[in-house]
């Protein structure tokens, strides 16, 4: 999938979808909020509507290209992570993305209902919110109990209150730690 895209589920946790989005914009990195279902209105997990850029039904998947700076980012919360997660279309999706060496990104119950849908993640190294590690674990993936973890193509938060730290992380990742560090300045003077 090209591009960086936020999939938002209704009940996605506000810090990690938001926060994680300004960062990215304020480094100059374009985000496209999607909607995994047909409406464009989603609600967070404490009550917010947000309208996003797109909706499922409008979204363009454009596989051929894929790459390493094409991210697809997913914010934890409930149940928005299990709505995420239980999205098959939206997995396939993923796993093609993965497959053709797309970065993803997750954070809080994220990592452990979406990334663990992922193949060959023996390994590799991630955080996630406390009690969501079993199923990376029995891939083999390597539980790390930091805040934010990234490790090649992945990258992932702990819980909200990591969510800018996640942001940078992403934003490390596409633009370089300079550009991060700019935007951190900006944020945390």
């Amino acid at each position: 999938m090209k591009g960086i895209h936020l999939f938002l589920a209704n009940g996605f946790e506000d810090m990690e979808a938001l926060a994680t989005r300004d960062v990215l914009v304020r480094g100059g990195v374009p985000v496209i909020t999607v909607s995994i279902t047909d409406e464009y209105l989603v609600e967070s997990s404490h009550g917010l509507q947000v309208t996003a850029d797109t909706s499922w039904a409008d979204l363009e998947v454009m596989e051929p290209g894929t790459s390493a700076e094409d991210v697809m980012i997913f914010p934890g919360g409930m149940p928005g992570s299990k709505n995420l997660a239980a999205h098959a279309e939206l997995i396939e999706i993923l796993q093609d993305h993965w497959a053709r060496g797309g970065a993803v990104a997750a954070i809080c119950a994220a990592p452990g209902l979406v990334v663990s849908q992922l193949p060959g993640l023996s390994g590799k190294r991630f955080t996630c919110f406390p009690g969501f590690e079993e199923a990376l674990i029995g891939q083999g993936a390597v539980p790390e109990k930091e805040g934010v973890v990234t490790d090649g193509n992945l990258i992932t938060g702990r819980s909200a209150g990591w969510a800018v730290e996640f942001g940078l992380a992403i934003l490390a990742y596409l633009k370089g730690a300079d550009t991060a560090a700019k935007v951190r300045e900006g944020l945390m003077p």
